[in-house]
């Protein structure tokens, strides 16, 4: 891409339709995988001769005398065996007629491809377009290719080279140069790229077919450094062995500075001009041989992603809280980045932003929308389950993050049902506000016992309340806390009994019904009204066992499903009846007195005598 001083301008475009910012994200992300990609071994098949600041030091400043530019043509065909000879100068005057001639005679019978400038101002911002030199190597094998809208040839003499490549380029909005013109269209002919015309001319395998002639991204697959590069002072000196050079193709041009051809690349924000046009050579050799990357659908690929991304986080994220729902994110990008690193090398137009652009749009919305949502639905669980469960069950179930955990299903749960025995003797005589009082006192009495051992209130029966263990969470031990609020809440009757016959008052008695086994638990009713409760035969034997317990002088009785699950607690049998609803006599047992099980911390604070 080396233009000589002698040419009036580069072809350097300004115009490009590519301006926004999703697309220079999707191409700084694959400039960041070329980087990581570019490899550093040699590449063979590749010379690059360059008239570098030593070379310029050595035999004098630029422009070069034609007879100097041939001799070093001839000097690589002839001693160093090179197969072809590309020369990314133009040379659009005539300087010397000896050394014009030379080197226009070397370009028309040899293998050597000088180049000619195009300009792409498409748009029309120059004042007056570029016309200078003369324009050759057009060729009928291409069609299609980059519209030009001006160009700087070479003297005509050179002009009639057999094989002349095109340079020029189209940068990207960043100034980056990721994309070139591998035929250029001018005034209805065709002009191939520099390094398509040097692999046409001299690869030995005819010109190369084409199927697509429009922009080619640079690959950009090795380093600068992967490059066999000569200074052009050791070359004429043939300081060089003559092997490093046999059966290589050449790209001559130049790295100085002050020939001002450097162009910013994915790999470098200044690399020489000379440098791409060596990349291009390399691919184009790689297509020819057949070495490039398999394509791949890489843009279907990731259509396909963001599409599984989408569905499975809105499948997912009602059912994990914010910080996992982020996580999910960051771990979905991560797959996609590692996926897009090894798709973008075979597929030069995907855009691996798309995803991550999904995947931040998750972030953005859905996280937040599902945080609301979960934060609605523990404001409704804790509204409902604080009225009947004890706080560390409602906290419980907030960390277990559970769907819907007041849905009905079936548990394995204890029930506790309680009541004042000779309710109505006991308030018949009193006042309307003790009678209350006293309603009160008794149900603090039944329900302080039931939170304080993680059970669940279900409902207060007027002076009687029913409650249950193992629902909404399951709890290994349900049987032995109900009997351990059963122990508590006769403690605390007892103690109240004692308060109000020191008052003068009638004693109090309660009967308590304890039974375990399955049943329905979850939030019954209708959208006008609903309940948390547990529903089964288990239920209804707890209901009766707490009738029964009328006939016997103890205040707890407790069915055999309780019994058979109850772990820390001893009992005494009372032999068989028949419930009214059962076809079968049920075994009843109450708690032996005569030995207490390990202290629970709740059942701790809990002292006196068992009534």
């Amino acid at each position: 891409m080396f233009k000589s001083n002698e040419s009036h301008a580069v072809a350097r475009a300004v115009a490009t339709t590519h301006s926004d910012l999703l697309f220079l994200a999707n191409e700084r992300m694959r400039d960041m995988f070329l980087r990581m990609q570019a490899s550093s071994a040699p590449e063979p098949r590749i010379l690059v001769v360059d008239i570098d600041e030593a070379s310029l030091s050595e035999l004098g400043p630029w422009p070069w005398p034609r007879e100097r530019l041939a001799h070093l043509v001839e000097i690589l065909l002839t001693t160093y065996g090179a197969r072809g000879v590309a020369l990314d100068i133009v040379l659009p005057s005539a300087s010397d007629l000896p050394g014009d001639l030379r080197l226009a005679l070397l370009a028309r019978h040899g293998p050597v491809v000088p180049a000619q400038a195009f300009d792409f101002d498409v748009a029309g911002t120059r004042p007056q377009q570029l016309r200078d030199g003369r324009l050759g190597g057009a060729t009928p094998a291409y069609r299609g290719g980059i519209p030009a809208s001006g160009y700087v040839g070479n003297y005509p003499a050179l002009a009639e080279a057999t094989h002349i490549g095109a340079i020029g380029f189209i940068p990207d909005p960043d100034g980056a140069l990721r994309r070139v013109p591998l035929v250029t269209a001018f005034e209805g002919r065709h002009y191939p790229a520099l390094a398509l015309a040097l692999v046409n001319c001299c690869a030995g395998k005819g010109p190369l077919a084409l199927e697509d002639t429009g922009l080619m991204r640079v690959p950009y697959r090795r380093d600068w450094s992967a490059y066999t590069v000569v200074s052009a002072a050791d070359i004429l000196a043939q300081r060089i062995a003559p092997s490093s050079a046999s059966g290589r193709l050449v790209m001559v041009g130049s790295s100085s500075l002050g020939m001002a051809d450097r162009v910013a690349t994915p790999l470098a924000a200044s690399r020489p001009g000379l440098g791409v046009q060596a990349t291009i050579l390399s691919a184009l050799l790689d297509r020819q041989a057949g070495s490039t990357p398999a394509p791949w659908p890489a843009r279907a690929l990731a259509s396909l992603f963001a599409l599984v991304s989408v569905a499975g986080c809105m499948l997912l994220f009602p059912r994990l809280s914010a910080a996992a729902s982020v996580g999910l994110l960051a771990a979905s990008s991560a797959l996609w980045l590692g996926l897009a690193y090894v798709a973008s090398s075979h597929d030069p137009d995907f855009a691996p932003v798309g995803p991550l652009a999904t995947n931040l749009f998750l972030l953005a919305v859905a996280v937040p929308y599902q945080w609301q949502m979960a934060q609605g639905r523990s404001r409704h669980l804790l509204q409902t389950l604080r009225q009947y469960v004890a706080p560390a069950v409602v906290e419980e179930l907030l960390r277990s993050q559970e769907e819907d955990p007041l849905r009905p299903r079936q548990r394995d749960v204890t029930t506790l049902v309680a009541d004042m025995e000779g309710y109505t003797g006991q308030v018949e005589t009193l006042p309307v506000a003790e009678a209350a009082q006293l309603t009160r006192d008794f149900l603090d009495c039944l329900t302080g016992p039931v939170i304080d051992h993680q059970g669940t209130l279900d409902k207060y029966t007027g002076d009687g309340m029913m409650a249950f263990w193992g629902a909404p969470l399951p709890l290994d031990e349900h049987a032995d806390l109900a009997l351990d609020a059963a122990r508590a809440i006769t403690r605390r009757v007892a103690n109240l009994s004692r308060q109000r016959e020191r008052a003068g008052y009638q004693p109090l008695r309660v009967r308590i019904g304890i039974e375990s086994g399955i049943a329905m638990a979850g939030d019954f009713g209708t959208s006008f009204r609903s309940i948390y409760t547990a529903v089964g035969d288990s239920v209804n034997t707890a209901a009766r066992l707490e009738q029964v317990a009328r006939d016997f002088p103890h205040n707890v009785i407790i069915g055999p499903g309780a019994v058979e699950r109850a772990r820390r607690h001893r009992f005494l049998a009372l032999g068989e009846q028949l419930l009214r609803g059962k076809e079968k006599p049920t075994p009843l047992y109450t708690l032996d007195t005569n030995t207490n099980p390990p202290a629970t911390p709740a059942a701790a604070a809990d002292t006196g005598p068992l009534a």
